[in-house]
């Protein structure tokens, strides 16, 4: 007799989940505009360095004005308890901005924003399986690296064409 298998049913996709996941396939889309346009920046500007720091003070200006228009007042008091590490997430958005800058007219659009898709899931990845910086521990299993190879494959293929 043929072992039984239980048939695995899609995620649930409600409101809860479909408005972050919409929202997020609009980040993303938000992202690949942002290289090009940081390109124009750093050709008139001569520096990459330069167009994320554009980029970081016209998104400085914009976060500011959505946090005073908005509700959360929080104290200072309550950024004591934070690691030290917690204070340099911009450190990274800054970095992968001037790469961008400075790799998209080189490589191409779609080649540099697959290979940091990849980047994004291989670091992802790690910091599931290792529970790290306070998220849940999601172990690595074979669909989840059998899904970064195809990342890996899909690279290969935008860069090829």
């Amino acid at each position: 007799m043929a072992p039984r298998h239980r048939a695995m049913s899609p995620p649930v996709m409600n409101f809860s989940t479909l408005l972050p996941a919409l929202l997020v396939l609009v980040a993303g889309g938000l992202i690949a505009l942002q290289a090009p346009t940081n390109v124009m920046l750093a050709r008139a500007g001569g520096s990459p360095l330069l167009a994320a720091l554009i980029s970081f003070s016209v998104g400085t200006v914009a976060l500011l004005l959505a946090w005073v228009l908005g509700a959360s007042r929080p104290t200072l008091a309550s950024f004591g308890p934070l690691p030290w590490y917690a204070w340099i997430g911009g450190l990274y958005g800054a970095t992968y901005v001037a790469i961008a800058a400075y790799a998209a007219p080189r490589i191409g659009l779609a080649t540099l924003i697959t290979i940091g898709i990849a980047g994004q899931i291989a670091m992802a990845l790690w910091l599931d399986h290792h529970g790290a910086l306070g998220l849940p521990r999601v172990p690595v299993n074979l669909p989840r690296a059998i899904g970064a190879v195809l990342v890996v494959v899909g690279v290969v293929l935008v860069r090829k064409s």
